[in-house]
């Protein structure tokens, strides 16, 4: 349950992390490069909010990993549950949009680093696709 301040909770599998955050949420964004895909064993689903917005609840399994030089990953080092990305010098933090709690009713925005997607799948629906990170 979620405190008057915050629109969302989300957790980790285990519960090592807990947030709760409020928006406004950016529309998800499909992410389809090589470190997702490393990272979540898949493609990965993404919204954003302000990182002000952000509070942790229990954060005692939060991992930070630098997966590049000017982004790093944020993970549960308890059960490996892969929760946000985030990029420096910017104010706002990205969701894995499956640790958050409930339905999120959201568009999908784009698809981005389609360069990098596996052929075992293929995009549905109509919203636009970005070989690498739209400019």
């Amino acid at each position: 349950m979620t405190s008057n301040k915050y629109d969302r909770t989300g957790s980790c599998l285990c519960g090592a992390v807990k947030f709760e955050v409020a928006g406004p949420f950016r529309d998800i964004m499909m992410c389809h490069c090589n470190q997702c895909q490393k990272a979540s064993g898949h493609h990965a689903a993404a919204t954003a909010a302000p990182t002000a917005n952000f509070h942790f609840l229990e954060e005692a399994g939060l991992r930070w990993y630098k997966s590049s030089g000017h982004a790093e990953r944020g993970f549960c080092c308890e059960c490996g549950s892969s929760l946000f990305w985030r990029m420096g010098g910017r104010d706002s933090m990205s969701i894995f949009v499956g640790c958050l709690d409930g339905d999120i009713d959201l568009p999908i925005s784009q698809h981005i680093f389609v360069a990098d997607k596996k052929k075992y799948y293929e995009i549905e629906g109509k919203a636009p696709q970005y070989g690498t990170y739209p400019k």
